[in-house]
């Protein structure tokens, strides 16, 4: 690519239409971008001369002359890294985020990144040589913990011990030399259920991720609400009752008391203790239980672990319903791994907080499941790697 400087705002709006919507005419993009031709003409220069767009053939003819297209470069590669609690996803996208690649792993997040990320590095050399991909254009990373989006580092992050204040933009920046972003895992799955997902093109909705641990991220106008320190959305340590000390040092959070951990802790207990047969026969054949175990004992017909999920499900309604009164969005969508549970879950979330909220604020809203899968934090890596490259900041 050629010499690169800052991109004018005008320049980024072309970026992300051709993005977002394809291949256009000059003639087209007059129109779309909202600029003279004489001003239009002098951006596309600056950016073909960058790279960053290519000449891509002539338009259909509608009667006159066909008009030349243009395009995003083609050879435009973005890496998406999501980090899990308890995996790493890799994926490789092209320059209108189709995803090229997709890897996945076991990792625990709670060995640290010099254990970690040596692991990332590998999986990440595999992706590339999977696609043939020598050079990344951006780069988003989700790391499911409070993120300084400004500093692009983790900030005391309950579930990631020895990653406090880790340089992880600058470590990845350095390494592939291209602009990067770190995120909190749960605002990049958002940003990827709004690109490709039910959520497609909405502004306003509120994402919930139950995995692990519990967080959500708030769609406002579009964008990603991030607070003012960038920890915005971290509902997985509002109190939601008596319980468990939680990681971050406080007791009842919604994440001790229903997560993805929190939902095996309660199964061992009702298996240890003799009140699930069902789960204690799984016990039996295994040194742990899961959220996996649950979900089956459940569709067998285990009343124990049928009443686990619904009381699971109306903690989080609870939490939910005063969310749903406090944003009144438009749409809630339920992801990760808990979701999994399926409808004994989701319909216990729906009456709750269909029951708790103000009525004007639920008269129309979906409560929905994500149906993204393992792909979602990928895609939003993805679109959040590509919004920054387009972007003055970059």
């Amino acid at each position: 690519m050629g010499t690169m400087r800052p991109a004018t705002d005008v320049q980024c709006k072309i970026l992300r239409l051709l993005r977002d919507e394809g291949p256009a005419s000059r003639a087209a993009l007059v129109g779309l971008v909202g600029v003279g031709r004489a001003r239009l003409g002098v951006e596309l220069e600056e950016l073909l001369a960058s790279g960053l767009i290519e000449e891509s053939g002539l338009s259909v003819s509608r009667g006159g002359r066909p008009s030349p297209q243009v395009s995003l470069n083609s050879g435009l590669r973005f890496l998406a890294v999501d980090l899990g609690a308890t995996s790493i996803s890799i994926a490789i996208g092209d320059s209108r985020l189709n995803l090229l690649t997709f890897l996945e792993e076991p990792c625990d997040i709670r060995s640290g990144p010099d254990v970690v990320l040596p692991k990332v590095y590998e999986l990440v050399a595999k992706a590339q040589s999977t696609v043939a991909c020598d050079t990344i254009s951006g780069i988003g990373i989700g790391v499911p913990g409070p993120v300084s989006f400004r500093e692009g580092i983790p900030v005391s992050p309950p579930l990631m011990p020895g990653w406090n204040r880790y340089p992880l933009r600058d470590e990845f920046s350095r390494r592939f030399r291209c602009s990067v972003t770190v995120d909190n895992d749960v605002n990049m799955m958002a940003q990827g259920e709004r690109w490709g997902g039910v959520a497609k093109g909405m502004d306003d909705f509120l994402f919930v991720k139950i995995g692990t641990g519990v967080g959500s991220a708030a769609v406002i106008h579009g964008d990603v609400y991030r607070g003012a320190a960038g920890c915005a959305g971290d509902i997985g340590h509002i109190r939601a009752g008596e319980g468990h000390v939680c990681a971050c040092g406080n007791t009842g959070c919604l994440e001790t008391m229903f997560s993805g951990a929190a939902l095996g802790r309660d199964a061992m207990a009702a298996a240890t203790s003799g009140e699930s047969p069902a789960l204690a026969a799984r016990l039996a054949h295994s040194q742990t239980l899961t959220a996996i175990d649950v979900g089956e004992a459940a569709q067998e017909g285990d009343a124990v672990a049928l009443s686990l999920i619904k009381t699971g499900g109306q903690r989080l309604g609870t939490v939910l319903a005063e969310l749903v009164n406090f944003m009144n969005p438009s749409l809630v969508v339920i992801a990760g791994g808990i979701s999994r549970l399926g409808h004994p879950l989701l319909a216990e979330i729906r009456q709750t907080v269909y029951r708790q909220s103000m009525p004007l604020a639920t008269s129309n809203l979906p409560i929905v499941l994500s149906e993204l899968g393992e792909t979602g934090g990928v895609l939003g890596g993805l679109v959040t790697a590509s919004d920054w490259m387009f972007s003055p900041s970059a």
